[in-house]
């Protein structure tokens, strides 16, 4: 045998690897509407880039009738390749070998790609299509899980790590996607539950499908667990794509700048967006139009606790998160899940060094018997951790009302607001006028010999002492009074001022945040 037998060996290998569980497992994947891993692979990466890591790696378990079953590449896909010019690593799990089901040496494959991204500053992907744990490895399988799971952790704020749902993703397999920065889920073929149907009915009693229990819906707007919803895979890589414009490669770089758009960035149309009255809604994202560099918005959380919106976007180019609060929905008060939706956000641009910007319009915490049990002073304080420990740039823009203590928690100069904007409509105070009036007066217009007109004159006469930014201006607590139109403009300045920004907190293990 010469060298070219073994040459064509090797390739004889390879092909058989690259077939993965073979043409009828790949054509029933084909059937149920997914790619398979090595599909999925090519679409998400610039054409020719992949390298792939370990193809040879095979499970060794010989129990169960294990030893006669050949498993290429023990049902995951690893390697290396590039995104639109910027490197990544990836793992792509193969359901046509052993249901994607995660053994010993399938989890030693992506520890070993994982740490390779983490070595090298880049970006990690892992694209999730699992039964689950090898049950025929037993606790080599949750060992697997283990290794995988202590990575996502000590590499979280190290380097952007992205899970894309696109099949089952069940039982333990699920808390290394809850790890990672973000989540993407494909409509209809992709699950993500801790226990499934079956068992939940055999312990509780209850019925429910797989969809209806862990389907893309359930978790992208009811559970929060997920961060993205895609009609099919290929929208949910174009996603990943649109994604990691906004990131940086690691935690110690700065977002890539991209051109900023021509044109004048002073915005008449803005003042349309809004209604003065603070009592009526209107939905903040046609403000952020106006704003932003033009169809750079995307939205982060769609469908879950729609009173806040939170995003990626660009202004002149350059990359920001927006946390802003939605009067269109309860009135843009915070609530607990809301709370958790902005504080995870405000987290995730601090660690990858994206300034936020916040756009105020809040009556409040949202009150009721329901909410104080919950646990709001838990979730609403970890908003006032976020934003107090992240060192990024911070700029608030008050739109319109910002009462009691949702004024404080939403990025004030109390707790590290770098630059404070109000529109000259805007109210700052304890709580809204009519409230206030009626406790501070409540004597004075119960003793009134007509209560409605001097309730009217005391109203009248606290918004004009405080609820005004004018007070708060005075007192240094707002920067500026700002034309709406100019906006634009003076985050713009912002941005370019703040560029430099530098600020380090005391030496410490961690903090302590509320959870």
């Amino acid at each position: 045998m010469d060298m070219f037998d073994k040459i064509h060996e090797l390739y004889d290998r390879k092909t058989e690897i690259e077939l993965g569980g073979g043409y009828d497992r790949i054509q029933r994947q084909h059937d149920k509407g997914k790619l398979t891993a090595r599909e999925r692979i090519n679409l998400l990466l610039d054409e020719g880039t992949f390298f792939e890591i370990n193809p040879f790696i095979t499970h060794r378990t010989v129990d169960f009738g294990m030893e006669k079953m050949e498993g290429p590449g023990d049902g995951v896909v690893t390697g290396y390749g590039k995104i639109n010019g910027r490197p990544v690593y990836l793992f792509s799990q193969d359901f046509t070998v052993f249901g994607g089901a995660l053994g010993e040496m399938h989890a030693k494959k992506i520890a070993t790609v994982m740490d390779l991204a983490a070595k090298n500053g880049t970006p990690f992907i892992g694209i999730n299509d699992s039964g689950g744990a090898r049950i025929q490895e037993g606790v080599l399988s949750l060992d697997g899980y283990g290794h995988i799971f202590y990575r996502n952790s000590i590499y979280s704020g190290v380097i952007p790590q992205l899970s894309v749902i696109m099949g089952p993703c069940a039982g333990g397999a699920v808390y290394s996607p809850a790890i990672t920065d973000f989540i993407l889920m494909v409509d209809k073929t992709s699950q993500m539950f801790i226990t499934g149907p079956k068992v939940i009915e055999t312990v509780t009693g209850e019925k429910i499908s797989a969809e209806d229990l862990g389907g893309s819906k359930v978790n992208n707007a009811v559970s929060g667990n997920a961060h993205f919803r895609a009609s099919s895979e290929h929208e949910a890589i174009k996603q990943i794509h649109q994604l990691l414009s906004y990131l940086p490669q690691n935690n110690k770089e700065k977002t890539p700048m991209q051109k900023a758009p021509k044109g004048d960035n002073y915005r008449a149309e803005i003042i349309d967006s809004l209604p003065i009255d603070p009592t009526r809604p209107y939905d903040v994202r046609k403000v952020l139009a106006h704003v932003v560099d033009p169809d750079s918005f995307m939205e982060v959380h769609a469908e879950f606790a729609k009173n806040v919106v939170v995003g990626f976007a660009r202004i002149a180019g350059e990359s920001v998160g927006l946390v802003c609060n939605q009067p269109k929905v309860l009135a843009g008060g915070l609530d607990i899940d809301s709370s958790d939706k902005a504080a995870r956000f405000i987290r995730t641009c601090d660690a990858y060094n994206i300034p936020i910007i916040t756009f105020e319009d809040v009556s409040g915490f949202f009150p009721g018997v329901k909410q104080e049990h919950g646990g709001i002073i838990r979730h609403g304080a970890k908003i006032l951790y976020a934003y107090s420990e992240a060192t990024v740039p911070k700029i608030t823009v008050i739109l319109r009302k910002a009462y009691g203590g949702a004024y404080v928690a939403l990025n004030s100069k109390a707790i590290g607001a770098d630059l404070v904007f109000s529109w000259p409509n805007a109210e700052i105070a304890v709580m809204g006028a009519a409230g206030a009036a009626n406790i501070i007066f409540a004597r004075e217009i119960a003793n009134s010999d007509d209560p409605e007109a001097t309730r009217a004159a005391r109203i009248d006469e606290y918004k004009e002492k405080f609820a005004n930014p004018y007070v708060a201006a005075s007192r240094g607590m707002v920067d500026d009074v700002i034309d709406p139109r100019e906006t634009r403009i003076k985050l713009i300045q912002s941005l370019e001022m703040l560029r430099n920004k530098h600020e380090d907190r005391p030496e410490k293990k961690h903090g302590n945040i509320p959870l």
